[in-house]
C-alpha cells in the first residue's frame, strides 16, 4: 500500500511549529557570538560580523534538521501534524541526503514559495525539495 502524501496545509504548520523550536537555537547561536566578540559601543556597529552569523545560524538550522529526519524523520512539528519525511522506499534519510534536502527546500521557499506550491499541480503531490533530494512527505494515520 502506497502511503498517502501530506497535503501541502500540513507542512506548512508544521514549519510554523519548528519556527518556535528553531528561533531559540538562533537565540543561543547569537548568545555565544556575542559572548565572545564582546559588548558594542554603539547601535550602528555590529559586534559579530554578518557573515559569521548568517553561516553559523544555516549550520545550526540544518543540523536541527538533519538530527530529526534521520533519527526519526520528523521534527517535533512534524509529529504534531501527523506527517514524516521518508525516502521513496519508506526508510529514513542519510546524512547526506537530509542536508541536500534542506540546501533543496531553499531554492523552493526563495521564489516566492512556488517550490511549496509546486506539490499541488505534482502527480505525487511532492515539493521541489522532495524532487531534488528525492524524498516524500507522507500522511501518518491516526493513532488510536
Amino acid at each position: 500500500m502506497t502511503p498517502n502524501p501530506a497535503p501541502l496545509w500540513r507542512l506548512l504548520f508544521a514549519m510554523i511549529y519548528d519556527v518556535f523550536l528553531v528561533a531559540p537555537l538562533l537565540m543561543a547561536n547569537a548568545f555565544v557570538w556575542v559572548s565572545i566578540f564582546g559588548p558594542i559601543e554603539s547601535v550602528e556597529e555590529t559586534a559579530v560580523p554578518n557573515w559569521l552569523m548568517q553561516l553559523t545560524s544555516i549550520v545550526v538550522i540544518a543540523i536541527f534538521f538533519t538530527i530529526f529526519w534521520c533519527k526519526s524523520g520528523q521534527t517535533l512539528g512534524m509529529q504534531a501534524w501527523r506527517i514524516k519525511v521518508q525516502t521513496p522506499s519508506g526508510n529514513l534519510l542519510t546524512p547526506k541526503r537530509a542536508l541536500g534536502r534542506c540546501g533543496a527546500s531553499v531554492l523552493s521557499f526563495a521564489p516566492f514559495g512556488l517550490g511549496y506550491l509546486w506539490s499541488l499541480i505534482d502527480r505525487d503531490s511532492c515539493t521541489w525539495h522532495d524532487r531534488i533530494s528525492d524524498t516524500r512527505v507522507i500522511l501518518l494515520p491516526k493513532t488510536q
